[in-house]
Parts: C-alpha cells; structure tokens; sequence
C-alpha cells in the first residue's frame, strides 16, 4: 500500500526572521526548525501549534524572479487554509495582533470562514468547519 503526505509546502519570503517573527507571534505558529545551511541560506521550517501534518518551509527569494513571487504565492487567489478548533479565539487573537482581514467573519455551510493576509499579502482562509465537514469534502 503506497502511504504519502506533504512533509513541507514552501513560501517565498523577503526575509527569514521577519517571517518567523510574522508566524510564530500573530499566527502562533512553532518554530520546528532553523538550520544555517551557508552562503546566507537557512531551512526554516514553521507549524501551527500542536499539528501534526504540513510544515510552511519559508524560503528567502535569492533572486528577481523569486522576489516577483513574494506575496502572489497564488496570483492573487487563496493560497492556504488554516483550519482552527476555536475560530472565534483565534480570529480575535490575530486581529490584536494586527493581522490584515480582507473580510468580516462569515458563516457558511461548511463552517465559520475569514479570508487573512499574511505580512506579504498572500490570501488564507481561517477556518472552523462545522461538526459534520472534514477537510476531506471542502
């Protein structure tokens, strides 16, 4: 039986600790890993708290073509979707935080949703689905 899973999804960024510091501060991510590879670069490897499964992997654009896609990591549409067991916390902690929110908070049928920016301007969903959904049929 073939087993697989995405290990990392990587996100090109201005500047490694701008974005750790983006991350673990106003999402509340972890830091899983920082390793110093040389010449200026790092495997910087950042999760949501207590998770289990994909890591962000930020990745420091080294050249022009790489910087283009700083912030457009999707042309413009939803990039990620950060699935929460409380969205109302965590909504309020992020927009303390100064978190950008393209929208007001909505529900839908499949859940609680508000689309977020990270400190580049690439789009996420929050998101709390509602006790009947999995991420399975989103």
């Amino acid at each position: 039986m073939t087993q697989q899973h995405i290990g990392n999804i990587a996100v090109v960024v201005d500047n490694y600790d701008e974005a750790i510091e983006f991350y673990t501060k106003k999402l509340r991510f972890t830091l899983v890993e920082d390793t110093d590879l040389g010449d200026g670069k790092r495997w910087v490897r950042v999760a949501p708290a207590h998770s289990q499964g994909t890591h962000l992997l930020l990745a420091q654009a080294s050249n022009s073509r790489q910087q283009q896609a700083v912030g457009n990591q999707s042309g413009g549409r939803v990039f990620l979707f950060l699935h929460t067991n409380d969205f109302w916390r965590d909504y309020h902690f992020m927009k303390e935080k100064g978190v950008v929110f393209a929208e007001e908070p909505r529900t839908e049928a499949y859940g609680t949703v508000v689309v977020f920016q990270d400190l580049y301007g690439n789009k996420w969903d929050l998101l709390e689905l509602t006790p009947s959904k999995t991420s399975d049929t989103l």
